[in-house]
């Protein structure tokens, strides 16, 4: 299954968006997803490399580029490697890069 597509809601129980796979369906089912602009209201919407999520989690809202696949849910390290947190601030942060 870890081939060049992944139904939506297995990706984002992968990529621990979610605790459980019911939970991902039901936050797709919500119409809390889009993929690559678009709300999607089906769980089993099929999701390639290079898709973008848009994902509204917990009052914020989370883009996502997949860039990788896995066969079955892994440890939070193994779940980042499937996708490029594209909002996500620097891990460096500025306050060092100013001081100096």
């Amino acid at each position: 299954m870890a081939g060049e597509r992944h139904r939506l809601d297995v990706w984002l129980w992968h990529a621990r968006c979610v605790r459980t796979r019911s939970a991902a369906a039901e936050l797709v089912r919500a119409g809390h997803v889009r993929l690559n602009g678009t709300r999607v209201g089906a769980p089993a919407q099929v999701v390639r490399l290079g898709d973008v999520l848009t994902v509204a989690l917990a009052g914020r809202v989370r883009l996502l580029k997949v860039i990788g696949f896995s066969e079955r849910r892994g440890d939070a390290q193994a779940a980042q490697a499937t996708y490029l947190d594209i909002d996500a601030p620097s891990q460096a942060g500025d306050a060092g890069q100013d001081a100096g």
